[in-house]
C-alpha cells in the first residue's frame, strides 16, 4: 500500500532516532556527489550528544568525504561504529585512524563488489559471486580485505563453481538504508534530476526495505505534483521517512555550493573536437598524462582514474582527441569529461548517466577497453599497492575491478614522490629535485593489482613515469622507454631495488614535451578546477 509522503516527513533528528544499537547502515554517495550529508551529520551529532546509537556496522561502496570532516568523517567516533567495510577509505581519515590504530573492525572491498553485493542483499541471494579481487590482498588467501588484526575472517570465501574459482562476498542484513535524492513527489516517490550520479540509491533501499528495515532519504526540495513515472529513480514504497535537507548540507558535489548544470546536461554538440580545458603545465604530470594519452586505442571505451590520470583528458583535449574515444566513470556517467578534485564521479555534460551497479557489471565483463590508474608502489613482477603503505590507508575503491578487466591498462605516476622537481629543457628532461619517496620497491606491501593474475587473463600493461616506461612480461617489469636527456644508469637504473629486464630501449616520443597549445575556447569550455 502507498503511503502519501506528507506522513514520512519528519526532521532528521526525528528520523535518525529510528537507528538503533548493533544496527548495519548503509550509507550512498561518491565522493561527495549523492552523499546524505544530512543524514550523516545528524547521527554524529545524536552520538556526541547522546553517546548512542552504538556497536553500528557501516557498509559503503565508494569513498564518501572530503578528507576533512564531511561524508563517513561524521561516524569516525570510537563507539560509534564497531565494524566498518569500505570501498575507499582515503577521504575519511579519521576512519581510517581508527582501522589502522585497531580500534574498529575493518574491511576493504572493491568498490563495485559493494554496490552489487547491495543489490544481491535486496534479492535475498548468499551474496556476491565474482571473480573481482581474486590474487589482490582481498582474496582469503592473502588477507581476505581486513585491515586489521582485529578483523575476524569469513567475510568473503573462496569458492569453486564450474570448475573455476570464484570469491563469495557473503550478504548481511541491511537494517538502515541513508540514501538521498533531489526531490521528492506527493507519492514519496524520489526523483534525482539534478544529482550528478544516482549511484547506488535504489539497491540500498531494496535492500534495507526487504530486509525489514528502516529507509531514510534528504533531499533538497518537494514537488507539487506527482513524477512523470520514468523519472522515478526510487519509489515512494520503499521510503520510510522524509527529510529536507538544508542547501549547505545537500551540495551537489563537495567542490562548492553552486549548482553545477554541466553535471546533468547533454552536450551541445557531437563534436569534441573543440572543447577546451585548462591545460596542464610542463611538469612531472603533464609528462605522464601526455604519454598515457598515447596509448588510448581510436574508438575505445576508456576509464581514467582519480588523481594523475585525471590529466589525461586534458590533454586529449588538447590534441582535439577527445572525439576519438569515450570516457566513463565508475559511478555511472558515460560520455562527456570527467570532473576531478572533490567533484570526481560527475562528468560534464555526459551522454548517459547509468547507476552504479551497472556500471560495474559492465566493467567486469570486460567492457573496457582502456583505463588509466594511479599507481603507489610497484614491484619486480610487477604488482602494484595504492590501497595501504604505512599508517596510511587509502583503500582501492574501483580500482580492482577495473585493473582485473580493462583490456589495455597503463599505471600512471611520477618515478619518485614526495618533493620531486622536473624541468624541460629543449625538449630534454633534468631531474631538478629528486623525490624523497621511491615509487619502485622490492615488494608492494598491499597486493591491489596481481600481475600474475593479469598475465592470466592477457591483458597489455604499460607502467609511465615522467622519466622511464615500462611494461609487463613474463618475466616481470621491462624498461622499454627513457626520456630525453635522462641517463638510463644514473636517473633509472641505480635508484631501483631491483634491475628491471633492459634489452632494446628507446626514447620517449616527442608528444610528451610539446607544449600546450594555445586555442580558443570551444563550444563547451568547462569551468576550471571542476
Amino acid at each position: 500500500m502507498s503511503v502519501p509522503r506528507d506522513t514520512k516527513l519528519c526532521h532528521v533528528d526525528e528520523a535518525i532516532a529510528r537507528i538503533q544499537d548493533g544496527q548495519t547502515i548503509a550509507t550512498g554517495g561518491f565522493v561527495g556527489a549523492g552523499v546524505p550529508e544530512a543524514l550523516t551529520s545528524a547521527l554524529e551529532r545524536r552520538f556526541l550528544q547522546n553517546g548512542s546509537p552504538r556497536g553500528l556496522t557501516l557498509i559503503y561502496a565508494a569513498g564518501q568525504g572530503d578528507g576533512k570532516t564531511r561524508g563517513v568523517n561524521h561516524l569516525a567516533h570510537e563507539g560509534l561504529v564497531r565494524r566498518v567495510i569500505g570501498g575507499h577509505w582515503n577521504l575519511a581519515p579519521a576512519m581510517g585512524k581508527l582501522a589502522i590504530e585497531g580500534k574498529i573492525e575493518a574491511y576493504n572491498f572493491p568498490q563495485g563488489v559493494v554496490c552489487q553485493l547491495f543489490r544481491d542483499i535486496a534479492a535475498g541471494r548468499p551474496g556476491c559471486v565474482t571473480h573481482v579481487g581474486l590474487e589482490t590482498f582481498i582474496d582469503p588467501i592473502n588477507a581476505g580485505g581486513r585491515l586489521n588484526p582485529c578483523s575476524p575472517a569469513g567475510l568473503v570465501e573462496r569458492i569453486e563453481l564450474g570448475g573455476k574459482v570464484w570469491l563469495w562476498y557473503k550478504a548481511m542484513p541491511i537494517h538502515v538504508g541513508l540514501i538521498r535524492a533531489t526531490a521528492a513527489d506527493p507519492l514519496g516517490n524520489l526523483v534525482m534530476d539534478e544529482e550528478a550520479l544516482f549511484g547506488e540509491m535504489l539497491p540500498i533501499a531494496q535492500a534495507a526495505h526487504n530486509c525489514g528495515g528502516v529507509v531514510i532519504a534528504q533531499v533538497a526540495r518537494l514537488l507539487d505534483r506527482p513524477a512523470m513515472p520514468q523519472h522515478v529513480r526510487i519509489p515512494g514504497i520503499l521510503v520510510d521517512r522524509i527529510v529536507v535537507a538544508v542547501p549547505d548540507e545537500h551540495p551537489q558535489t563537495f567542490a562548492g555550493r553552486e549548482f553545477n548544470p554541466s553535471f546533468v546536461t547533454p552536450p551541445e554538440s557531437i563534436d569534441m573536437t573543440s572543447v577546451r580545458l585548462d591545460s596542464l603545465p610542463m611538469d612531472g604530470r603533464r609528462i605522464v598524462a601526455a604519454r598515457a594519452c598515447d596509448e588510448i586505442p581510436e574508438g575505445a571505451i576508456a576509464n581514467l582514474g582519480i588523481g594523475m590520470p585525471e590529466g589525461i583528458a586534458r590533454i586529449a583535449a588538447e590534441r582535439g582527441w577527445l572525439g576519438r574515444f569515450t570516457l566513463t566513470v565508475e559511478s555511472g556517467p558515460i560520455g562527456g569529461i570527467p570532473a576531478g578534485g572533490l567533484s570526481f564521479g560527475a562528468s560534464h555534460h555526459p551522454q548517459a548517466i547509468i547507476d552504479q551497479p551497472s556500471q560495474f557489471d559492465f566493467y567486469d565483463g570486460r567492457g573496457l577497453d582502456f583505463a588509466a590508474l594511479g599507481a603507489a608502489q610497484i614491484d619486480a613482477e610487477g604488482n602494484v599497492n595504492v590501497s595501504k603503505f604505512g599508517k596510511r590507508l587509502a583503500g582501492v575503491g574501483g580500482f580492482v575491478n577495473i585493473t582485473q578487466t580493462a583490456k589495455k591498462l597503463v599505471f600512471c605516476g611520477t618515478f619518485t614522490a614526495g618533493g620531486l622537481e622536473v624541468a624541460v629543457d629543449d625538449g630534454r628532461l633534468r631531474i631538478v629535485r629528486e623525490g624523497d619517496t621511491p615509487k619502485f620497491v622490492p615488494r608492494v606491501e598491499h597486493l591491489s593489482f596481481s600481475a600474475r593474475y593479469s598475465r592470466q587473463i592477457g591483458q597489455e600493461v604499460l607502467y609511465v613515469t615522467e622519466r622511464a616506461v615500462f611494461r609487463l612480461t613474463d618475466r616481470g617489469l621491462e624498461l622499454t622507454e627513457v626520456a630525453p636527456g635522462i641517463d638510463l644508469d644514473a636517473d633509472v637504473l641505480q635508484k631501483m631495488p631491483f634491475r628491471p629486464i633492459v634489452h632494446s630501449v628507446r626514447q620517449m616520443p616527442p608528444t610528451c614535451w610539446m607544449c600546450p597549445r594555445d586555442s580558443s575556447p570551444g563550444p563547451m569550455p568547462i569551468p576550471p578546477g571542476s
